[in-house]
C-alpha cells in the first residue's frame, strides 16, 4: 500500500534554502530536499494560479484541459473534463481522497460540489496556515487507522500576498496573521528586481511569509512520522508558478514559471537524496506518480514519467512549455525553452510585464526600469540562458540566430498544433496577434526550407 501526500504552495516560485536562496528560513523544506529527489530545473505550465495548478493535477497543459484563466469569479474558467484530475483517477483504483485548503484548478464551488465532480471522498477548502496544518494533521490521523491507501492533497495560500493591518494604503503586502518579517539571515533581492528600500521591505516580508510556511510544513512531515506512516507515503512538494513580484508571477521568463518540485519516494532505489538538474515540468507529476503507484497513465495525460529519469538516469524533455492567456486582462504569450535558450512570443500590444502584486502602488520595480513609460512587449523575445539567466538581453532582431530561432519556432508552433491552442485559429484576431501568428509561421517555415536545403546537398 503506497499513499500519496502532496503539498502545494502560493507563489513560491523556488525561493528556499535548498535552491541556493541562504537568507530564507526553510529548515523543514530543506531537510526534505536533502533525504527527496529534488529537480533543479522543474517548470509549471503557466505563471499564474489556476492553469499551473490545472496542468499539475491533471497532466495536461491548459490549452488542453480548458483552464486559460482564474477559476473563481468573476472569471470562472473550468475543466473541460473533471474527471481528469488525479483524484478522480486515483479513487477509481480504491484511493481514499481528500482536499484540504488551497483549490483553485476547477470552478470555485461549494465544498460538496468540488467533491463530486473531482473525485475527492472529502473536501474542506480555505484556511489560514495553522487551520490547514491541524486538519491536515486530522486526516493523516484518521488515513493511519485505515486499510485504504490514502491521496491528500493539501494546499497553502502562503506565501501569497493577503490584505493586512500592517500595510500602507494602497499597498499589499506577505504580513497574513502570524507572519513578521525576517532578515535573521541577511536579505536576498532577486537580480530581476532594483534593489532599493521598497524591494528590500518587500522581500523582508516575503522572506518571513516563507517561513511561516516552512514551519507549517514541518509540523505536518513529523506528524507523518509520529504516526509511522513514513515509509508507506509519496510525499511531493511544489509550488503553482514564481514569486507575487515585478517581472516574475505574470511572466513567462523563468522568475515566473521556475518551481521548486521534492519527491520523496520510500522504497525505490535512486529517489533518496538525489538532484536532477534536466528540465521537467510540472505535466510530468501525474505521469510519475501512477507509474510509482504501479497504475496505468491514461492516454489524455500529456506528461511523461519522470521515473526513468531518476532511476535509469534517462533524458528528460528536450523543451518545456507554457502559456499565458488570462489573468486580470487578456495578454496572450507562448514560450519554448530549451535547456540553453528561451523563445517567447507575444500575441498582444500588452505592457511587457504584467502586474502581479495586487497593489494601487509599488515597492519593489523591475532592474531594467528605463523611461517613464512601459513598452510594450516585443513579437518574440529570444534569450541565451547560459550567459543571460535573468532574460534582460532580447537576441531576437540580432543578427547570428535565425537558425536558432527557426529551431525554437518550430518546436513552439508543434507544441501548440498538438494541444489544441485556440491561437492558432482565432477569428477576428487583432492586427498584433496576426503579425505574430505570421511571424512565428515564417520563423518555423524557415527551419524546414533549411533543412529541405541540406537534404537537397
Amino acid at each position: 500500500m503506497t499513499n500519496i501526500l502532496l503539498l502545494h504552495a502560493h507563489d513560491l516560485g523556488r525561493f528556499l534554502g535548498a535552491y541556493g536562496v541562504a537568507t530564507v528560513n526553510t529548515p523543514h523544506l530543506d531537510a526534505l530536499a536533502a533525504e527527496a529527489t529534488q529537480f533543479d530545473a522543474a517548470f509549471s505550465t503557466a505563471p499564474h494560479c489556476s492553469p499551473a495548478r490545472a496542468s499539475l493535477f491533471t497532466g495536461t497543459y491548459p490549452q488542453t484541459n480548458g483552464v486559460l484563466g482564474l477559476t473563481h469569479e468573476p472569471f470562472g474558467w473550468d475543466l473541460h473534463d473533471p474527471s481528469s484530475h488525479l483524484a478522480h483517477r486515483l479513487s477509481t483504483h480504491g484511493y481514499s481522497t481528500e482536499l484540504i485548503g488551497v483549490h483553485h484548478e476547477s470552478k470555485v464551488l461549494a465544498d460538496a460540489d468540488i467533491a463530486a465532480r473531482l473525485g475527492f471522498y472529502k473536501v474542506c477548502t480555505g484556511g489560514a496556515r495553522d487551520v490547514v496544518v491541524e486538519r491536515t494533521k486530522a486526516a493523516l490521523s484518521a488515513a493511519a487507522g485505515s486499510e485504504r491507501p490514502f491521496y491528500l492533497q493539501v494546499g497553502f495560500n502562503e506565501p501569497h500576498r493577503t490584505p493586512s493591518h500592517h500595510d500602507s494604503p494602497g499597498v499589499m503586502g506577505f504580513l497574513a496573521e502570524g507572519v513578521s518579517p525576517d532578515t535573521s539571515r541577511g536579505l536576498t533581492v532577486p537580480a530581476y528586481l532594483r534593489d532599493d528600500a521598497g524591494a528590500r521591505e518587500e522581500m523582508a516580508e516575503l522572506q518571513g511569509a516563507v517561513r511561516h510556511l516552512d514551519e507549517g510544513v514541518g509540523s505536518i512531515l513529523a506528524h507523518l512520522d509520529a504516526l509511522g506512516l513514513r515509509g508507506d507515503t509519496v510525499v511531493v512538494f511544489t509550488t503553482d508558478h514564481g514569486l507575487a513580484l515585478p517581472r516574475a508571477k505574470c511572466t513567462l521568463y523563468d522568475s515566473g514559471l521556475g518551481v521548486a518540485l521534492l519527491m520523496r519516494v520510500p522504497g525505490r532505489p535512486g529517489w533518496g537524496n538525489q538532484r536532477v538538474s534536466s528540465m521537467v515540468s510540472h505535466v510530468d507529476v501525474v505521469p510519475t506518480l501512477l507509474e510509482l503507484l504501479g497504475l496505468p497513465t491514461a492516454a489524455d495525460v500529456t506528461g511523461a514519467s519522470l521515473v526513468p529519469v531518476v532511476e535509469s538516469d534517462v533524458p528528460s524533455r528536450a523543451h518545456a512549455f507554457a502559456q499565458l492567456s488570462y489573468h486580470t486582462y487578456f495578454d496572450p504569450k507562448r514560450c519554448v525553452r530549451s535547456d540553453t535558450h528561451k523563445l517567447i512570443v507575444n500575441f498582444s500590444n500588452a505592457p511587457r510585464a504584467m502586474d502581479p502584486t495586487q497593489s494601487w502602488l509599488h515597492r519593489s520595480a523591475p532592474a531594467e526600469l528605463g523611461g517613464p513609460t512601459i513598452p510594450t512587449s516585443e513579437v518574440f523575445e529570444l534569450y541565451d540562458l547560459t550567459v543571460d539567466p535573468d532574460e534582460a538581453d532580447n537576441l531576437a532582431s540580432g543578427p547570428g540566430h535565425e537558425g536558432l530561432l527557426a529551431e525554437l519556432a518550430t518546436a513552439l508552433l508543434d507544441w501548440m498544433r498538438g494541444c489544441g491552442d485556440p491561437l492558432l485559429t482565432a477569428t477576428n484576431a487583432p492586427p498584433r496577434h496576426r503579425l505574430a501568428l505570421a511571424a512565428l509561421h515564417s520563423a518555423a517555415n524557415h527551419a524546414g526550407l533549411r533543412q529541405h536545403a541540406e537534404v537537397l546537398s
